[in-house]
């Protein structure tokens, strides 16, 4: 039987709380359980198993990204929309960094197809339409964009800029601008 006002939902949110204070790879049910006063068991009326829980954790970091880029974005094109859509990534990266890293959990193809994941996707390709990319370039420049955020942000939340000028502002302002010279000029193949 289901503990009166817990839920998944709850649940799910109090382990993405937990991830942005500890990390999400120190989120377990243990401590969940703690967190409600409860025993670890009647978690598993909410969740079946650790891994489970973290999916949830990841599903609801890849929405409320891809809410935030919507947001963002709108009515945004060309180097706008992709400075938009940058500041997002890294700014949820810093203000939530457990939930940044459970956005990054390989999903199973059946999860990661009916995820916000998707939408991440097509949010980018509709900003690099404004760069007339086609395929496959656009899905180069994809991978290229993604990989660029999540690398900078990365590196930047585990100290590896602060050891030296310039400030990380200027790099990352310089990195969009060359991001947006690429994606005007893209290589022919």
């Amino acid at each position: 039987m289901k503990r009166a006002g817990v839920t998944a939902e709850q649940l799910t949110r109090a382990a993405a709380e937990l991830a942005d204070e500890v990390g999400f790879e120190n989120v377990t049910l243990a401590t969940l359980a703690r967190r409600f006063g409860v025993k670890e068991a009647s978690l598993y009326s909410h969740v079946r198993n650790a891994r489970d829980l973290k999916t949830r954790v990841a599903l609801l970091a890849l929405a409320e990204l891809a809410d935030l880029v919507a947001d963002a974005v709108a009515g945004r094109a060309g180097k706008d929309a992709l400075v938009a859509l940058a500041g997002v990534y890294r700014d949820y990266a810093r203000e939530h960094p457990g939930r940044y890293a459970a956005a990054q959990l390989r999903l199973d193809p059946e999860t990661a197809a009916a995820s916000a994941g998707a939408r991440h996707a097509q949010m980018t390709r509709a900003i690099l339409r404004g760069y007339d990319l086609q395929e496959p370039d656009q899905t180069h420049a994809v991978r290229l964009l993604g990989s660029v955020f999540h690398g900078y942000a990365t590196l930047e939340m585990g100290g590896g800029f602060s050891h030296s000028a310039p400030d990380t502002e200027e790099t990352w302002s310089r990195t969009l601008d060359a991001l947006d010279a690429l994606l005007r000029h893209w290589p022919a193949p």
